[in-house]
């Protein structure tokens, strides 16, 4: 594995569990070589993320529309940096870059692109692992919820 597409939300809320969790992740990425795949935002779990793995020498690979550009929020610090027209494109670049996906804690933007990308793998469109960081119970009821789905 090269690379893993890491969906996580624009605001960070400040538990510590959260931070260990992201800082580890950064740390386990950074010492395997594997690149992140993510968002390209500079702020809140994006931001902290990109940051961490930043720090310790690994390699970040931002996708992020040009509406967000435009509204300052994406992270020009990143090994590279793909402005799409888009979320769709955001969403598909993303997968495209990626071996694997990883879901940590976020809002409706996070969950939207792990569904899709979940759904893509039932579809058979690609074949990567998805996984979701339930970090402090975090997904607890939507992984009871998928239960029932699944």
């Amino acid at each position: 594995m090269k690379s893993i597409c890491v969906f996580c939300g624009a605001n960070f809320n400040g538990d510590p569990a959260l931070q260990l969790a992201i800082e580890q992740l950064a740390g386990l990425m950074a010492a395997k070589n594997i690149t992140l795949v993510y968002g390209g935002g500079k702020v809140g779990v994006m931001g902290l993320l990109a940051d961490a793995v930043l720090s310790r020498g690994g390699k970040v690979v931002g996708v992020i529309p040009q509406f967000l550009m435009d509204k300052e929020v994406g992270h020009t610090g990143c090994t590279e940096l793909h402005i799409v027209k888009n979320m769709h494109e955001r969403k598909q670049l993303m997968s495209d870059l990626s071996d694997g996906i990883i879901m940590l804690p976020g809002g409706f933007g996070t969950l939207e692109e792990f569904f899709e990308v979940l759904t893509w793998l039932q579809l058979g469109l690609h074949s990567n692992p998805v996984g979701v960081m339930n970090v402090g119970g975090f997904y607890d009821n939507l992984l009871k919820q998928m239960d029932v789905i699944g």
